[in-house]
């Protein structure tokens, strides 16, 4: 079964399958080891390392291509790519679901935000006409050539107009050709619950360690009937502390041993990164 095929089943069974963000090849191998059935090729994430920015619309379409190409070669799971606004009007998003679709792409999401867009769950948000919105989605329907590519839409527009708003647009949204929707930063557990009473399709709820919508544990959202229960930048977080505390100690005390468990061992290192794969093609081609 392709990575489309298995991914799109996944979603179907809305039972909260629980996807980690990636932020690029090796942190992809990492969710992928540890038994996570898709990953999120995060564009928060891949700003925030990449660059060393903020989420606020820094990421061109080149940017998250590359990484959803060194990541689709790195691991077989399916991938969810973080299209943000399609990178422009309807055209761009067209040519961006193509470019992403060739990229290895599973599933691509979009967003109603005004450009340049910022994260779901900082201040200041803004969205788009409903039509234009809902243009792009048609864009980006009509753009893929295998009809397993999933096209995931969704909203930011609890913030900005309320959540009878948001609940709207992700009905248009799907009339439009969104096989997947998701209302983002919603802040209240009620509407939390509510969302997969309202929206027919299958739904991805954003657990934001630190953000806006409170936090449920993956399960209960399974049980309300999410398809998906997605923690983006989890890995990014987790990343970010082991560096500090790893970093600390060496200013701190001059040294760091593996011993300390601080630090990934050697031999595991190379694991993740495939050394024995690229030790026997020396050998092969030797």
């Amino acid at each position: 079964m392709s990575t489309r095929k298995q991914l799109k089943t996944l979603v179907e069974a809305r039972r909260g399958v629980i996807v980690p963000g990636a932020f690029n090849a090796l942190s992809a191998r990492v969710v992928a080891d540890l038994g996570f059935e898709a990953i999120y090729v995060t564009g928060a994430g891949v700003t925030n390392m990449w660059f060393g920015m903020p989420d606020q619309g820094f990421m061109g379409l080149a940017e998250i291509a590359d990484h959803t190409a060194r990541i689709r070669d790195a691991v077989e799971v399916p991938l969810i790519v973080d299209a943000d606004t399609g990178f422009g009007n309807a055209v761009n998003v067209y040519h961006a679901v193509r470019t992403l679709e060739r990229a290895g792409a599973d599933c691509i999401q979009l967003e109603d935000q005004v450009m340049p867009k910022r994260c779901g769950h900082f201040n200041g948000k803004d969205v788009i006409a409903t039509e234009e919105a809902v243009a792009k989605i048609k864009a980006a329907a009509d753009a893929r050539r295998d009809p397993d590519l999933l096209i995931m839409a969704r909203t930011d527009a609890a913030a900005v107009h309320g959540f009878e708003a948001a609940v709207e647009r992700g009905q248009k949204f799907a009339e439009a050709g969104a096989d997947i929707l998701f209302v983002e930063a919603v802040t209240r557990e009620e509407e939390v619950r509510a969302l997969p009473q309202r929206l027919a399709k299958p739904q991805l709820m954003n657990m934001v360690i630190g953000g806006k919508t409170p936090i449920f544990n993956a399960t209960e959202l399974g049980e309300l009937g999410f398809g998906i229960v997605l923690y983006a930048n989890a890995a990014l977080q987790g990343a970010v502390m082991g560096m500090q505390k790893a970093l600390t100690v060496l200013r701190d005390e001059k040294e760091v041993k593996e011993s300390s468990g601080l630090v990934t061992p050697f031999a595991e290192r190379q694991r993740l990164v495939g050394k024995n794969h690229w030790d026997a093609l020396e050998q092969r081609y030797r």
